[in-house]
């Protein structure tokens, strides 16, 4: 008996995600999304995924450009977060602020404070059911070793504060 829908919704609310705006641009124009399904595949070649729903706007977009950056939010991006998940926000509104965008090596827009920005080209795009599995390989990163974390846990968004390595305990 298949397991019902709603009831594996609410288990993977329960698997907390590191959020990320994914963006891309190129032919089919500039575009960028909040998601939450991202991991690494492979580091030989870095090479991670990502679920996209196929019904988004920005779905196409990113399989006609064949370049994304997975940029990973800082807790400080939480706004942000929210105005790349709004449904018909257009693209000139999420990218406004130019000054906080530039790009790497693939031309996709470049979030200049994200924890992380992961700067790939697309290998494959595998469909399962309602999504699209993005294989993308990495060209270029950016890492901000300054930035507290943001994830999703349980239908909330939540900081993960970074702590300061410690180091060999010198006292006795």
């Amino acid at each position: 008996m298949p397991v019902e829908k709603d009831q594996f919704r609410a288990a993977m609310a329960r698997l907390g995600a590191a959020v990320s705006i994914i963006t891309s641009n190129g032919p089919a124009g500039r575009h960028g999304m909040t998601v939450s399904a991202v991991c690494s595949v492979t580091d030989q070649p870095a090479t991670l995924l990502a679920c996209i729903n196929r019904s988004s706007r920005g779905y196409q977009t990113l399989k006609t450009n064949g370049v994304v950056c997975v940029n990973v939010l800082a807790a400080r991006h939480e706004s942000l977060c929210r105005l790349f998940a709004t449904p018909g926000s257009p693209a000139a509104e999420r990218f406004a602020n130019e000054l906080e965008w530039d790009t790497l090596q693939t031309g996709a827009p470049v979030l200049r404070d994200a924890a992380v920005a992961l700067d790939c080209t697309v290998d494959a795009i595998n469909d399962v059911g309602t999504h699209g599995v993005l294989f993308a390989r990495v060209q270029a990163i950016r890492i901000n070793d300054r930035a507290d974390g943001l994830i999703y846990f349980d239908r909330a968004f939540h900081c993960v504060r970074q702590s300061v390595a410690s180091g060999a305990d010198t006292t006795d």
